[in-house]
């Protein structure tokens, strides 16, 4: 298939993974703030077990799926994201992670709130927003 004939199942498939990502967001209450924040307290563990079984599903995927398939079922081969550790992805992660234990909004729980009718989470959102604007700014 060319790349015309795979825009649209691509785009499906992004749709689907997204949905399925919300719902398991929401069903594992990480939408709500209280919970999240009571979490970050050592007071709840059950996010615990969200990020573990996350993290068990990506290593399983990311290590078994280029040695089972021959290529991707929507691309054309598998490849290997490098990261750079620097000052600036440190700093940002502190950021990032100071944001999160202030308030208990990650962005993807924050967009999947909205979408259960949580609209105070718009003031996370907006700083979130506001952060990725400053660090384009300074990157320029």
């Amino acid at each position: 298939m060319n790349d015309t004939n795979m825009k649209l199942p691509r785009m499906l498939a992004t749709l689907a993974a997204g949905a399925l990502f919300g719902f398991g967001l929401s069903v594992s209450t990480m939408i709500r703030p209280e919970v999240v924040l009571s979490f970050l307290r050592f007071k709840d563990f059950g996010l615990m077990l969200v990020m573990g079984g996350a993290l068990l599903v990506v290593v399983l995927a990311y290590q078994l799926a280029p040695r089972v398939l021959r290529r991707p079922l929507l691309g054309d081969t598998f490849q290997a994201h490098a990261s750079a550790w620097n000052r600036d992805t440190a700093l940002g992660a502190a950021l990032f992670g100071v944001g999160w234990g202030l308030c208990g909004v990650c962005p993807g729980p924050a967009i999947t709130g909205l979408g259960a009718g949580n609209w105070s989470l718009l003031w996370a959102l907006a700083g979130i927003a506001l952060g990725a604007l400053v660090q384009g700014l300074r990157a320029k």
